[in-house]
């Protein structure tokens, strides 16, 4: 039995990350509750995609037969010309193992939920966590909450990250994204990247006739952060009027849209401090642009569970924790930053990349994945 047997967890947050985390420690004995402001265990936003990197740890926790039937597995990713609608090349996913699959948001949750609620969690919602200390303990209705280690797994404006480092202001990238939702039929189970002059839009199927759109645009105009911003979805037509029937029609059958600003957040320098942790966004909020953001936070709180439950000092096992992941995420994240660059660009720049795609596809089919091997490949159950 390891450390972990019978510790009190406290986690705030009840999104991916959180749960993640909570079935983790659950799963070595711990007493793990859940803290979730919300009066529901739901999730904004629309799609996501999980790489194999993040189900190997979803699988470790007995997750693989759920995910299967609630994910669309992925065969390949496809760069496009938005302004032409021609595919640029298509880079083969079918070989990935575990595999690569799209899900909504909403279903990843029901999943982890579940798997919470059989191992014993306790998830307390409409749980607004108030004067959080030092020592991690916290007041819920005006009753004083202890644990043994608490977790802040709170996100983009985390309450428990700004108690353990100094305050650190985000700049805007001069970017803005949609999400969106729209009915097809038979979809391709295809991620399709359609790059444009200073735009780009990634597609992707989801369960239930569905395609995931999130469409990114480079303006000056500051937009709110936060994905829970209505737009009227006119306007993000507008931004790709000029771009191919394909990309058109897609966009054309779009009802609702949400709206938000990226903002580049550094990663925090510190991830603990006594026994109080953060992990996922809460510790590194990540941009749109290598699918990572959920894989990431789910690699962190597996490895958290695993660094706690093999060290009887506490410290030393939060202490292991970041030493093991903040390395990874910092070089995540500069990818991901390189990515929004290369989808925008325009004139001869535009004309040499697409044609460098072409020849790649075609010499080196392979390249994709093993440019993102180090990525991919990673293993944290190992």
């Amino acid at each position: 039995m390891g450390n972990n047997a019978s510790r009190d967890i406290a986690i705030i947050g009840g999104g991916i990350g959180g749960l993640t985390a909570a079935l983790a420690f659950a799963r070595q004995d711990a007493v793990v509750t859940v803290y979730e402001q919300a009066p529901a265990l739901t999730e904004v936003g629309a799609g996501l995609q999980i790489t194999p990197n993040g189900a190997r740890a979803l699988n470790a926790l007995g997750l693989e037969k759920a995910l299967g039937v609630s994910g669309v597995t992925a065969q390949a990713v496809a760069p496009m010309d938005a302004l032409t609608g021609k595919q640029i090349t298509r880079f083969d996913l079918s070989t990935q193992t575990p595999p690569y699959r799209f899900y909504h948001r909403a279903a990843l949750i029901d999943v982890l939920a579940r798997a919470c609620a059989a191992a014993g969690v306790t998830v307390k919602l409409g749980a607004r966590v108030e004067k959080l200390q030092p020592d991690g303990s916290f007041e819920l209705a005006g009753e004083q909450v202890k644990s043994d280690l608490t977790i802040g797994a709170d996100g983009l404006h985390s309450v428990v990250r700004g108690m353990i480092n100094t305050a650190a202001k985000p700049f805007f990238t001069g970017q803005v994204a949609w999400r969106a939702l729209v009915k097809v039929e038979n979809p391709d189970p295809i991620a399709r990247v359609w790059m444009a002059p200073g735009r780009h839009m990634v597609t992707y199927p989801l369960s239930g006739g569905r395609l995931n759109i999130v469409a990114v645009q480079q303006r000056s105009q500051w937009a709110a952060e936060g994905w829970h911003h209505d737009d009227d979805a006119g306007n993000l037509r507008q931004a790709f009027a000029d771009c191919s029937w394909d990309v058109k029609s897609i966009l054309g059958d779009v009802e609702k849209a949400n709206l938000w600003g990226l903002f580049r957040h550094p990663v925090a320098a510190k991830w603990h401090a006594g026994p109080v942790a953060i992990l996922g966004d809460a510790a590194h909020p990540t941009l749109p642009f290598l699918a990572q953001g959920a894989n990431l936070a789910i690699e962190d709180a597996f490895v958290l569970a695993c660094c706690c439950d093999e060290n009887t000092n506490l410290e030393q096992g939060l202490a292991a924790y970041q030493g093991l992941r903040r390395a990874r995420v910092v070089k995540a994240i500069s990818a991901a930053n390189s990515n929004a660059r290369n989808y925008h660009f325009g004139g001869l720049k535009r004309t040499v990349a697409h044609n460098g795609l072409r020849v790649l596809g075609k010499v080196a089919p392979n390249a994709f994945l093993n440019r993102l091997g180090w990525l991919y490949d990673h293993d944290v159950t190992k």
